[in-house]
């Protein structure tokens, strides 16, 4: 595995650990929602995480804006680096900025990366799922939604289990963002090493 694929992979994480917190704070704002569209409480919602497919997306956007396509699509990178002699996306190459600068060596218009085929799956937000737990039942004979008997059903929202998810969801964005920082001061060094 290499660096870009580790970033990659905390992308990934970031962005589910992003939308988990948006469906916590959904449930949080409709714990007290009585009436949907659909007829009856709000249900809580949860997420459901699976692996990601080891797509090369920021090795396509790596690869697109070193040769110049720009916009840094897949197909456009693919293009890009088989005009230039190199593998394509599929063997995960990168371009080398330098050819066409005045006063710089010609250099090779591809450098492949060790291990990048390898790149590291990621996670993924696969569904948004409704909790099967029936609603509670408070009686409240004077609200609007309030049934024959008296009772209205609520949503089963406890705030202590929405607070626990949400600080977990924040907790590991929080150290999916260390990570990513880590692996850009090592990529940093590692330049830096070069230069010398």
């Amino acid at each position: 595995m290499n660096l870009f694929g580790l970033m990659e992979t905390s992308g990934s994480a970031m962005e589910a650990e992003r939308m988990r917190a948006e469906v916590v704070a959904a449930n949080m704002a409709n714990a007290e929602t009585t009436r949907t569209a659909d007829g009856g409480p709000y249900r809580r919602q949860e997420v459901v995480f699976a692996a990601n497919g080891g797509d090369a997306g920021f090795l396509d956007a790596m690869n697109g804006s070193m040769n110049g396509s720009g916009n840094g699509s897949g197909t456009d990178s693919m293009n890009a680096a088989t005009a230039n002699g190199g593998a394509g996306v599929g063997s995960a190459s990168v371009g080398i900025a330098g050819e066409g600068m005045p006063g710089s060596p010609a250099l090779p218009p591809l450098l492949p990366l060790p291990g990048a085929q390898n790149v590291a799956p990621g996670v993924r937000i696969a569904q948004v799922v409704e909790d099967p737990s029936p609603p509670l039942k408070r009686y409240d004979p004077g609200h609007p939604d309030a049934g024959p008997d008296g009772y209205v059903a609520y949503p089963d929202i406890n705030p202590l289990t929405e607070m626990v998810d949400l600080m977990g969801a924040t907790r590991a964005y929080g150290l999916n963002g260390s990570a990513v920082q880590a692996e850009k001061g090592m990529i940093t060094s590692a330049l830096e090493i070069a230069k010398t």
